[in-house]
């Protein structure tokens, strides 16, 4: 699925499933939230928090990915709702990046 294809399943789905968008704020706080639940299960995953069980250790990885996706679902809403086309976003973003860190992390001596 492209980005394109993907903002437009998300609209679609919105339209027919969820009634209508929740307001831009409301989004962002959703976006929030989600991005937490991200963190949360990346301080288990590869930081030093401790699993509350071995069941809880077992899940985690899927628990990820469908948190990820969730944060993506949320972005695209709001990319929907404000007319943002996150390909062509992220294509500008890319370049910038591109121009931009052209040589400034080759010569990071930690990265190296």
């Amino acid at each position: 699925m492209t980005i394109q294809e993907a903002q437009a399943t998300v609209d679609q789905w919105i339209k027919t499933v969820g009634v209508r968008y929740f307001s831009e704020l409301t989004n962002t706080a959703i976006l929030m939230e989600e991005v937490g639940e991200v963190a949360r299960l990346m301080a288990y995953l590869y930081g030093e928090k401790s699993f509350k069980s071995p069941e809880q250790a077992e899940t985690a990885p899927a628990e990820l990915a469908d948190e990820m996706a969730d944060v993506l679902f949320v972005l695209i809403c709001l990319a929907n709702q404000t007319g943002v086309d996150l390909t062509d976003a992220l294509q500008k973003n890319m370049e910038k990046k591109t121009v931009r860190d052209a040589d400034r992390h080759k010569n990071n001596e930690r990265l190296l």
